[in-house]
């Protein structure tokens, strides 16, 4: 499990958070998400910054569940150069190529 920090941005609300699992599908974060104002029916615009490399993932994603541990975000569009490293980024770190494909559901969670 990769952990990074995330910047969500919607709107005018900008939080920072943690990436506490990933997939090419989506996303589960912690760092109290649920105290923000988010709109569930607006998307989400997230970079995650790679330490040590200028590397920046950048995403537009869905919430799917909230709560005030953690927020599951599905990918709904990221771009080519994004994607592949996130690919890389998910293969170095789960070491399965099968992990890549979970689904939000299948991400950990925090306290399993």
């Amino acid at each position: 499990i990769y952990q990074a920090p995330a910047k969500l941005v919607q709107g005018d609300l900008t939080v920072n958070s943690d990436i506490r699992d990933l997939s090419l599908h989506g996303l589960l974060l912690s760092g109290s998400p649920a105290n923000h104002d988010f709109d569930r029916s607006k998307m989400l615009d997230v970079d995650i910054e790679l330490p040590d490399s200028d590397i920046v993932i950048s995403l537009e994603a869905e919430i799917v569940e909230l709560n005030d541990n953690f927020m599951r975000l599905s990918i709904h569009h990221i771009d080519i150069d994004s994607i592949s490293h996130l690919k890389r980024l998910v293969e170095l770190n789960v070491g399965d190529e099968a992990l890549l494909h979970r689904e939000i559901e299948q991400l950990s969670d925090l306290g399993a």
